[in-house]
């Protein structure tokens, strides 16, 4: 299996055009149930090319992005570089380099499922306020919802590298509680989709790791599966992804 903090460098453009934001209603549920306003202090661990890290730029917060990979941690530079509140940093979830204590929310967008737990929490513990809060954040694609969508989830299990292996579905409900504990752990889902013409949907699955990648073993392979069930259930020349992004949100200290 690929190093977790490598494995997206040769990911970064499709990752940055193609991957799926967060809705707005993420913000207002945090400001509902967490008390979350522009002055909280954000850490983004394993913040990527910035997705989830613009969310809360765009609410004018301050956000440290932590991210261990070169290649999208210089996208990230690049693609928030007129946010001054914006801050860069080379580290890893399990050492941020961060002052402790300063954190009210840590957030993990699309990312926790690459942590090694452990000392994660401990490094989340050291980091956090007192009352500061855990935010564990995924766009979940929907399988089983749409003809497309199987079909395209049999295409991953059919041709895809290690897409079982790193399924972020992996980890499971009493995991994350492990996680939390001794603190109760919640959690709520919303909408999300994204509309793909076919350009776009291949961008959508090359931005993944499990996904060979232009040069490599099975790459024409998934290409020519991808274009058939493009073909099969288009619409207007369109697909459609569906998700639900779902929050699982807490105290750790």
């Amino acid at each position: 299996m690929k190093d977790s903090t490598t494995r997206f460098s040769d990911r970064v453009d499709n990752y940055t055009k193609y991957r799926p934001g967060y809705p707005p209603q993420v913000l207002e549920l945090l400001k509902t149930e967490c008390g979350f306003t522009p002055d909280s202090l954000i850490a983004d661990i394993g913040s990527g090319t910035g997705i989830s890290t613009q969310l809360f730029l765009d609410h004018h917060n301050t956000v440290y992005g932590i991210e261990p990979n070169a290649e999208m941690r210089t996208a990230a530079e690049e693609f928030l570089k007129d946010y001054p509140q914006f801050h860069s940093i080379n580290a890893t979830a399990e050492q941020t380099h961060l002052p402790a204590d300063i954190i009210d929310f840590i957030v993990a967008g699309q990312a926790f499922h690459w942590f090694q737990r452990d000392r994660t929490k401990q490094e989340f513990q050291r980091i956090l306020k007192p009352q500061g809060w855990v935010i564990l954040i995924w766009n979940e694609r929907l399988v089983d919802t749409t003809p497309f969508l199987i079909a395209y989830e049999k295409m991953l299990m059919d041709f895809a590298t290690d897409y079982q292996q790193v399924n972020h579905t992996n980890i499971s409900l009493s995991e994350l509680e492990q996680f939390f504990e001794p603190h109760p752990i919640e959690n709520h889902s919303f909408p999300n989709n994204q509309i793909f013409d076919f350009p776009a949907l291949k961008g959508r699955l090359l931005s993944s790791s499990y996904a060979p990648n232009i040069g490599e073993p099975g790459y024409e392979l998934i290409i020519t599966r991808l274009q058939e069930i493009f073909e099969e259930n288009q619409s207007d020349g369109k697909v459609s992804f569906a998700y639900d992004t779902t929050l699982y949100f807490g105290h750790i200290k």
